[in-house]
This record gives C-alpha cells, sequence and structure tokens, in this order.
C-alpha cells in the first residue's frame, strides 16, 4: 500500500495532469509515517542525479501552526536546483497551483543534530536572508495530514536574497509582501500584506533546533552549506508579475517573477 502510495507522489511531483486521486484521499498516515515516506521520495529524487540543498520545517506559524498536534513540528527537503538567488524568474506553468509565501532563510555554517538548542543553532549559522518559499499544492483537498508530510509539505523551492548577520532577537521582525501584476498598466508595486513575527511564529532559533533534533531522529542532520526556512509570514497565490518581500531589522528584501 504505501509503495503505490509512494509511486503516486512520485508521478505527482513531476506531471501536475497525473491523476491518480483514491489513494492520496483514502491513505491514512501518522506524522512519523509521512516523514518516513517522504525520505524515500527524497532518495529517488538523489538517485535521478538531484543533490539535496536544505529544509524546511513546518506547522510553525499562523492557521497551520500545530495543524498536527500541540509541538508536532515535520519537516520538508529542498532539492539544490531549487536554491534560486533573488531576482529568479520561475515559469508560472511549472508550478500547477500554489502561492508564494516569505520566509526567514538560515544558511547553515556549522552541523546541526541531536542535542540541538535554540543557543547552539545561533551559533551554527552563517546568517540569515530574506527569502520566499514556492509552495506547490499537488495534493487534493481533504488529504490526511501524514500524506501532506509525505508529499514534502508541499515545498518546490526557496528563492532567497542576500546573506546578512542574524539578529540576536528577531520577535520584532514584519514582513511585508508587495505585488506588481503583469496585468498593470502602468505597472504598479502593490502591498500585499504585513505580518509581524510576535504572537504569530514559533521563535526562530528554537525552530532550528526542533528541525535538527527531528532530523535526527530520521537519521540525517543539518549540514553546512545547507538551506532551511522556518516558517510563513504574508502569502500570495501565484499569477505572473512580480513579487517583493520586505523584511525589517536590517534583513533586507527579496525578489521573485513568475513568468507567462
Amino acid at each position: 500500500m504505501q509503495r503505490k502510495l509512494l509511486d503516486t507522489l512520485w508521478q505527482l511531483q513531476q506531471n501536475q495532469n497525473f491523476e491518480s486521486t483514491d489513494i492520496l484521499l483514502t491513505s491514512e498516515l501518522s506524522a512519523d509515517e509521512g516523514q518516513a515516506l517522504q525520505l524515500q521520495l527524497l532518495e529517488r529524487w538523489l538517485n535521478e542525479g538531484e543533490t539535496l540543498g536544505g529544509w524546511k520545517i513546518g506547522m510553525t506559524s499562523g492557521e497551520s501552526r500545530d495543524a498536527l498536534g500541540p509541538g508536532i513540528r515535520p519537516f520538508g527537503f529542498v532539492l539544490k536546483s531549487r536554491l534560486l538567488q533573488s531576482g529568479a524568474t520561475i515559469p508560472r506553468p511549472n508550478l500547477y497551483r500554489g502561492g508564494v509565501e516569505n520566509e526567514l532563510c538560515f544558511v547553515m555554517k556549522d552541523a546541526l543534530g541531536a542535542g540541538a538548542t535554540a543557543t547552539s543553532a545561533v551559533t551554527a549559522i552563517a546568517g540569515a536572508a530574506p527569502g520566499f518559499e514556492i509552495n506547490q499544492k499537488r495534493l487534493p483537498p481533504g488529504c490526511n495530514a501524514g500524506v501532506r508530510v509525505a508529499d514534502n509539505l508541499s515545498n518546490w523551492g526557496i528563492v532567497a536574497g542576500e546573506i546578512v548577520a542574524a539578529p540576536a532577537n528577531l520577535d520584532d521582525l514584519a514582513v511585508t509582501l508587495y505585488r506588481d501584476p503583469a496585468e498593470a498598466s502602468p505597472r504598479q508595486e502593490q502591498p500585499v500584506g504585513c505580518v509581524e513575527s510576535q504572537g504569530h511564529i514559533d521563535d526562530h532559533y528554537e525552530s532550528l533546533a526542533v528541525l535538527a533534533r527531528r532530523l535526527h531522529d530520521f537519521g540525517h542532520e543539518l549540514q553546512p552549506g545547507q538551506w532551511v526556512i522556518t516558517g510563513a509570514y504574508e502569502k500570495h497565490p501565484f499569477e505572473v508579475g512580480d513579487f517583493r518581500g520586505h523584511f525589517s531589522s536590517g534583513i533586507g528584501d527579496v525578489r521573485v517573477s513568475l513568468s507567462a
């Protein structure tokens, strides 16, 4: 049963027109079962010549916080070929359904694994960067939460700006998302919204530590050079046009364009 589910998820990640929804809607997986299946999905990508580029930690912010239960924070992987620099252009047809989400991106300097704490996470990072998660909704509505974990928590990739020294305290961080829709004439950037950290998202350094410990439970750890995102701020559905995220606290801006 799980082999068939894995085959279905593998096909779905590569072909938006692949239709095999029954097993997706009827499978009941725990978060841990979904996590193990997700790592088998990663193994398939690696066997195809891809390289692991980083990780995300999920269920840390907004309405998704604690969606699997209090304190349960699943992880997802990010392929190195999908770690993109600010200013990248991504063809909109490649992305199925989904949206862009502003997220703080950390770059690892040292390995971080078993026994990680928020304090050790601070010293293990090279810095932080303003980022976007490109979040691709591949599953039909109504799937079990464990299946969502198995499908890599909807990740497609990350776009990140310049790495800066990460502030010791990120409680005051505010993130504003702007869009410049392609159909606007004349083109004019419009604010989507602004979200503050306080009350919205888990402590970022604690999230890094939780991620490192959970990865260790599944035989992995954060490695130097990997990118890590820790939870969504403002978001917007995919549409052709330009997007900019502004991160306060001296972190700066990140941009991505979706082309027709």
